[in-house]
């Protein structure tokens, strides 16, 4: 892929994007992964306004150091990036405690997704003060592929300039925008669980393998068309495609018959 001109495309997408919507800037978690880390560095070389918020729920050390650091690295080489940090532990633990039903086997999941709907409420809090528009760091194999996300939590975005981009491109405009290393070594984790599961960890396969099973997937491929590994992969994309279509397709509306009209 010509990266070079797929980074300036973003750069100018964005920027009219942001002009027909007559807001003022951007405004992005940034969690201390590649994903946000290449969004918000894309949002930078805009020369616009944007704001990075960190937001700790109980992470790990790790996770929230570079997601700082990776903060102070964007606000030394762009002077249009703010930053706020934002602990939602408190606010995290208050919820829980006025929700919890542990006799639920779906309670820590709901937990989990829960945390990320925090974060997206905390991010259009400050959205609807600068008037800035809200940025998704969601890639293809997250949206589009095995829906690894949460709905109404990083999902609710305004835009969402990498959701063309595998999780290996991800890694290679990272790379050629010079994010800092420990990021780009970083294992991918969706940070909503105190124990730091990775994604490969909660899907079962990694990034690389699922790409290679959506290419399979749009060319009619099932998985007996396969053996071992494999076959296992392509399965499990299937598996998640179908359980989070609801999140990847439009909300579904009750259409009042014209003769009722």
């Amino acid at each position: 892929m010509k990266y070079d001109l797929i980074i300036e495309k973003i750069n100018f997408w964005l920027i009219e994007y942001l002009k027909k919507s007559k807001c003022n800037g951007f405004v992005i978690g940034v969690s201390g992964g590649i994903d946000s880390a290449l969004t918000s560095t894309l949002c930078a070389r805009t020369g616009y306004p944007t704001l990075c918020i960190d937001m700790p729920i109980f992470q790990s050390k790790n996770e929230i150091n570079r997601a700082k650091r990776h903060i102070e690295w964007l606000k030394k080489n762009f002077n249009n990036v703010s930053h706020i940090s934002i602990n939602l532990n408190n606010t995290f633990e208050s919820f829980k405690s006025s929700v919890e039903n542990t006799e639920n086997p779906n309670n820590n999941l709901s937990l989990a997704n829960s945390r990320s709907r925090l974060r997206m409420t905390t991010l259009y809090y400050f959205s609807g003060i600068h008037n800035y528009l809200v940025v998704g760091t969601g890639n293809k194999v997250e949206d589009f592929g095995v829906g690894f996300y949460t709905k109404y939590g990083d999902g609710g975005v305004d835009i969402s300039p990498i959701a063309d981009l595998t999780k290996t491109n991800v890694f290679e405009i990272a790379s050629k925008l010079n994010i800092i290393h420990e990021i780009l070594i970083a294992k991918p984790t969706d940070g909503l669980w105190d124990d730091g599961r990775t994604d490969e960890d909660q899907i079962g396969a990694t990034y690389s393998e699922l790409e290679w099973a959506m290419i399979q997937k749009d060319d009619n491929k099932k998985p007996d068309d396969f053996t071992g590994r494999n076959k296992k992969v392509l399965e499990i994309l299937l598996k998640f495609n179908s359980q989070n279509s609801h999140k990847m397709d439009p909300i579904p509306i009750f259409k009042v018959p014209k003769n009722l009209k």
